[in-house]
């Protein structure tokens, strides 16, 4: 076990010794008076530099530019670097919707997201593991991050039972029934090859009792220490553990503590975009990465709109995914500079334009607003093909800015002429 370990474990005792709290698996969670205790202890054992773990060989995080909270860096895997702030394209079964491999590359995609409860159900994990792992069943060759699957267990409401040892659930396609715990879940994304593994959690929807997200956030602390013993020694792949808390900062504060007490190459702030609203998960990201070590990632789960990813950014985040560039596009929305673009609506059908002059996606440089209208209004697959390549490059372009203004210093320039741009609307029609 790591010096810094034993010194934790220590200091935790000797904090809650005489309270008559158990320390079980290394994690407080009962009497109220002696998780305070441990929380104070691992903050104050993390501010002098005991907490956290040695970044796994082959796996490394540079900040190269700081402008207020906001952090320009790059990760760096085997695969290759990921530059940060970074969009991950949610390729949920082993694709991007839409999208050829090749074609999300060309977007400035540096990563994308595969999801571990899909995966498991179909193919499975062990198929794609005999077929040479993921980056070769999908063909792409750059880094990979997997979820969980504990937010996709834990949206299946009915179909699910949590106990202490993981979920059981059934599945969607079939109804088998199958058992998903820290353990197993890491075994799924070990087969799958991912290179950026995340812990097993639990993720209430929200709103919910603050006593439910406070069992819940506990549970999944005790979940992340588990997945952390089950993760073992991977050189060159990372293990990135999950935050979660709600909106209630003494809960936020309490896992950040539990998880730097685990020690992970990566942190995640998961639980918000869950239905508490923008102005709620704003004001948690006014706190929340702060709380995390600033020496290594930090990942907002699942999120989202354009001028919430520019949000996340001003307030420290380092990486973002989210289905809706690649959802919009199947559905006729496009995103552009100046806002959402409906191409459903009639008012395109005799449009010679572009959906945005200033942008250089194929299908800006080679279509009409009236051919895309046509092609969407008559249910044609290059609608989705061209739709979702623009709101990815799109948001790739958002992602490109934001690090160029970070590094030259000039972020808030760059937020307030996102906001104009945004705010004057779309074109007028022909």
């Amino acid at each position: 076990m790591r010096g810094w370990v034993v010194r934790l474990r220590q200091h935790c005792r000797r904090c809650v010794h005489g309270g008559g709290s158990a320390l079980r698996g290394g994690y407080l969670h009962n009497e109220e008076a002696g998780v305070q205790a441990w929380q104070a202890a691992c903050f104050g054992l993390w501010q002098r530099g005991l907490a956290g773990v040695q970044v796994a060989a082959g796996f490394d995080f540079k900040v190269t530019a700081v402008d207020g909270k906001a952090r320009a860096g790059v990760i760096s895997t085997p695969r290759g670097q990921v530059r940060t702030p970074a969009f991950m394209p949610v390729g949920t079964a082993a694709t991007v919707k839409a999208m050829l491999p090749e074609s999300v590359a060309a977007t400035g995609a540096d990563i994308v997201l595969g999801n571990t409860y899909h995966l498991m159900l179909r193919p499975t994990a062990e198929r794609v593991a005999r077929l040479g792992g993921l980056h070769a069943f999908m063909n792409w060759q750059r880094p990979i991050l997997t979820d969980s699957g504990g937010f996709q267990v834990m949206s299946l409401g009915a179909l699910r039972k949590v106990s202490e040892d993981g979920v059981r659930f059934k599945s969607h396609i079939d109804g088998a029934v199958h058992h998903l715990t820290p353990e197993r879940s890491m075994e799924i994304q070990r087969l799958l090859g991912s290179d950026i593994v995340m812990a097993f959690d639990e993720c209430p929807a929200l709103p919910a009792t603050e006593a439910v997200v406070a069992e819940t956030m506990r549970r999944s602390m005790r979940w992340a220490e588990r997945s952390r013993a089950a993760f073992g020694e991977r050189p060159g792949h990372a293990l990135f553990g999950i935050m979660q808390g709600g909106v209630t900062r003494a809960l936020r504060e309490e896992s950040a503590a539990a998880l730097c007490a685990t020690g992970f190459e990566g942190y995640a702030i998961g639980g918000l975009a869950v239905g508490e609203g923008q102005e709620a998960m704003l004001g948690v990201l006014e706190y929340a990465p702060g709380l995390l070590p600033a020496d290594r990632p930090r990942y907002l789960m699942g999120v989202g709109k354009p001028d919430d990813i520019v949000g996340a950014v001003e307030r420290g985040i380092d990486m973002m995914d989210c289905v809706l560039p690649s959802r919009s596009g199947r559905t006729g929305q496009a995103f552009t500079r100046h806002g959402v673009v409906n191409i459903k609506n009639a008012r395109h059908c005799d449009d010679p334009r572009p959906l945005d002059e200033a942008c250089t996606c194929p299908a800006c440089r080679s279509y009409s607003r009236a051919y895309l209208h046509h092609v969407y209004r008559s249910g044609e697959i290059i609608a989705a093909m061209l739709l979702t390549w623009h709101n990815l490059h799109y948001y790739q372009e958002l992602m490109s800015g934001l690090r160029a203004a970070i590094a030259a210093g000039q972020l808030a320039a760059f937020v307030r002429d996102f906001h104009a741009q945004r705010a004057a609307g779309d074109i007028a029609p022909c």
